[in-house]
């Protein structure tokens, strides 16, 4: 040891210290590897690891130096180490940028000063230093070792860039590389029918794949298909339904596209909606659909501007693209005046909103003048969806008015005559997650004025204009545009991509792991871009500190939750604690945590808290499919989930009402009445379902309960069912006795 450090030399001979430390060449600048080339980046990417000296450690350097060192003067030597301008360069060639340095040096600094018995290598060196028989450029190799420890990533940077490298992801679906599939892309706008093709070659197929962006549209596929006689099932993030009553599969498919499977042949795969290749947070369920599936034919249909980027991908691929293009079968007119007033509303109009607020206000000033009105947005369940729809485009129903948001824009088929914009600036978000307030895009221009006039419905022509005279030139001038092409398709990490960057730094969090990804990604600019992770990395910091597994942390993170709802995070934060401690997540527990049986809503709070309630029940069938064994009561969940839609559809029915209430804070409804109801179907529900259940079968199992309470159980409640129909107040009653009786129905 004592002969190794009497080697060293000052200055010239710390390079080949360095060398021979490493074992290798000099490791690429971590800033150089970035995919947006940012420097001084990795400091906030990287957390140090912490070194925490062993108490036991023997301090062979004191024996072999014969003295313990002088703090007060390592510190100074350690001092003028970590200001030279040498040391940093050398810092900076082994993948330590500015950021890391900082760091580094203060870890390093705070771990000689602190530690009672160094390593005796470093000890040495030091010694000699101090002795004058050194110089500081010596402790290079042994702070480079200390930085390997707390920066485990500077030992794996190769392999967690090969891990990152995204440049061909043509080639991560080789089962779809080996067949010879033909790409069909059906092009045209809004109402062209460019979708009924493609839909026609899906159901003449002997089996098929029908991939669309909304579940709404999954579910018509899947309605049409099986009307018409081609068996089909359905498959969403949170339901299955198959066509045969027995459970066996079909050979036909209707899916949201993130369920797309790219493991199963099909002879034709319908792509709807390719454009959203584009979409900053679901784009890569496009690509992976694109590239993936194992399809003979491959049908896809959307605007013309994706052309030219389809033809790139195809072209990485070695597939040919054939085109059919469509025209519009409805002639679409701009108005050359503005509505200025509500009073010019017409039957057939529907006033595209972009927030609720505007929605709300709308409704309410319009059923001020007497006309009945359809309400549609995007946080509405899709039975209350199809309910409005259904309203509206009932030639026999008095509601003649629609006021929605872009949610019209796909997914429901509405007899619109004329579309009027309320307003032409509508929020979005970009590829960093920043919420941005912009005019509308001429994409979503035309999509959502595309509404109007649909063929094979009421209007044979559809017409368009906008609220606000000002806006009206901007909105012609938008509408005479053509789409900018599309240039780059969305990515995102795989499970096993970050697996893997979990295996390399294994100290890491989940948010961490998908940060450091993406920044040392690389992608091909010209075709693709990596899809925004904001939403992934903000639930994987709200359950952080849950000991999950890594695979069921990320995917519990890939679930589909809007973070702007508190409520709905806050389930799902306990979800994940129920999960993490092997507690089935039960019917009951869930009933308690949301306040089932459910009140109509009385002001528009209640009712935008029941949408929040729908979307955890979402949440929940979602994870039922993921972890059948700790989420284990689908059936029921489903069954409240529709009685909560139903609730929620009367809400709207009556929002204007809902509105009034918000002021005054008045009730519209006898709370006895209201809770007389709710507690008869709870009860109903009980009797009706609990004893086929999978608790009542827990609690036979465990000696808990035995057939002849049971059977008692359902005596009580069969004569209490009968007292109830005779008219009897008795289930208004908080006697003890009633109480006791309301606690053994829940508890069954």
């Amino acid at each position: 040891m004592i002969k190794l450090c009497q080697r060293f030399s000052p200055r010239s001979l710390s390079l080949l210290s360095l060398i021979q430390c490493q074992g290798r060449a000099a490791v690429v600048p971590l800033w150089v590897v970035s995919r947006r080339g940012k420097k001084d980046d990795s400091g906030r990417l990287f957390t140090p690891v912490p070194i925490r000296p062993s108490p036991d450690d023997i301090n062979v350097g004191a024996e072999l130096t014969g003295g313990t060192l002088d703090k007060a003067e390592m510190l100074k030597v350690i001092l003028k180490f970590s200001n030279r301008r040498e040391i940093k360069f050398l810092c900076l060639e082994n993948g330590i940028d500015s950021s890391l340095q900082q760091q580094a040096f203060t870890s390093f600094r705070k771990y000689c000063m602190e530690t009672d018995a160094l390593p005796a290598d470093l000890h040495v060196v030091l010694s000699d230093i101090l002795q004058g028989a050194g110089h500081v450029d010596d402790i290079f190799p042994y702070f480079l070792r200390h930085v390997k420890q707390i920066f485990p990533h500077l030992e794996c940077m190769d392999d967690l860039k090969k891990i990152s490298d995204l440049r061909q992801p043509a080639n991560w679906y080789p089962s779809a590389r080996g067949i010879n599939r033909r790409i069909v892309f059906h092009s045209g706008p809004t109402n062209s029918g460019k979708t009924y093709h493609a839909m026609e070659r899906f159901m003449s197929a002997k089996s098929g794949v029908y991939c669309g962006p909304l579940k709404l549209l999954a579910s018509e596929v899947y309605n049409k298909s099986n009307l018409r006689g081609t068996p089909c099932d359905l498959v969403t993030g949170e339901e299955r339904k198959f066509a045969d009553p027995n459970g066996n599969p079909s050979k036909h498919v209707a899916c949201t596209v993130e369920m797309t499977s790219i493991t199963t042949p099909y002879e034709v795969a319908v792509i709807d909606e390719i454009q959203l290749l584009k979409d900053v947070g679901r784009g890569w369920a496009w690509t992976r659909a694109l590239l993936g599936l194992m399809a003979e034919e491959i049908h896809v249909c959307g605007e013309p501007g994706t052309l030219a980027l389809l033809q790139k991908i195809c072209d990485t691929t070695n597939e040919e693209l054939e085109v059919r293009n469509y025209k519009r079968l409805t002639a679409l007119h701009i108005e050359d005046q503005a509505l200025q007033t509500l009073d010019n509303v017409r039957a057939g109009d529907c006033i595209v909103c972009f927030s609720k607020n505007d929605i709300y206000s709308v409704s309410r000033e319009i059923e001020a003048r007497g006309r009945e009105v359809a309400v549609i947005y995007g946080g509405l369940p899709p039975g209350t969806k199809l309910a409005q729809a259904a309203k509206f485009n009932d030639p026999e129903n008095s509601c003649k008015v629609l006021v929605a948001t872009d949610a019209i824009g796909m997914g429901l088929n509405l007899s619109i005559r004329r579309v009027i914009f309320y307003s032409i600036i509508k929020p979005s978000v970009n590829q960093k997650g920043e919420k941005e307030m912009d005019t509308i895009s001429v994409s979503q221009a035309l999509q959502i004025a595309g509404r109007a006039g649909r063929y094979g419905m009421k209007w044979d022509e559809g017409y368009v204009t906008t609220y606000k005279s000002e806006d009206l030139p901007t909105l012609k001038n938008i509408l005479g545009q053509t789409p900018d092409p599309l240039t780059q398709a969305g990515l995102h990490p795989t499970a096993d991509m970050i697996e893997l960057y979990a295996y390399h730094l294994p100290n890491a969090t989940l948010s961490n792991l998908m940060e450091i990804f993406v920044s040392l990604s690389t992608v091909d600019d010209s075709l693709y871009f990596m899809c925004n992770t904001e939403d992934f990395k903000f639930l994987a910091e709200t359950i952080q500190h849950v000991p999950l597994p890594l695979r069921a942390r990320y995917i519990f993170c890939c679930a589909p939750i809007n973070r702007q709802m508190p409520f709905v995070c806050s389930m799902f934060l306990k979800y994940a604690r129920r999960y993490s401690k092997n507690e089935p997540v039960t019917f009951d527990w869930l009933c308690n945590q949301c306040g089932w049986p459910f009140q109509l809503p009385r002001t528009i709070i209640d009712l935008v808290h029941l949408e929040a309630v729908f979307d955890v029940l979402d949440l929940y069938l979602w994870l039922s499919y993921r972890f059948p064994d700790l989420f284990p009561d689908e059936k029921l969940v489903r069954d409240i989930q529709k009685e909560l839609d139903d609730i929620i559809q009367q809400g709207v029915f009556q929002i204007t009402k809902l509105l009034k209430n918000s002021e005054t804070a008045v009730s519209t409804n006898t709370p006895d009445e209201d809770s007389f109801v709710m507690r008869q179907k709870k009860t109903k529900y009980y009797r009706e379902n609990a004893p086929r259940g999978k608790l009542t079968e827990r609690l036979l199992a465990q000696g808990l309960l035995t057939p002849a309470m049971l059977q008692e159980l359902k005596s009580e409640w069969d004569q209490q069912t009968k007292t109830s129909r005779g008219g009897s107040d008795d289930d208004d009653d908080d006697s003890p006795g009633k109480k006791s009786r309301r606690k053994t129905r829940k508890f069954k």
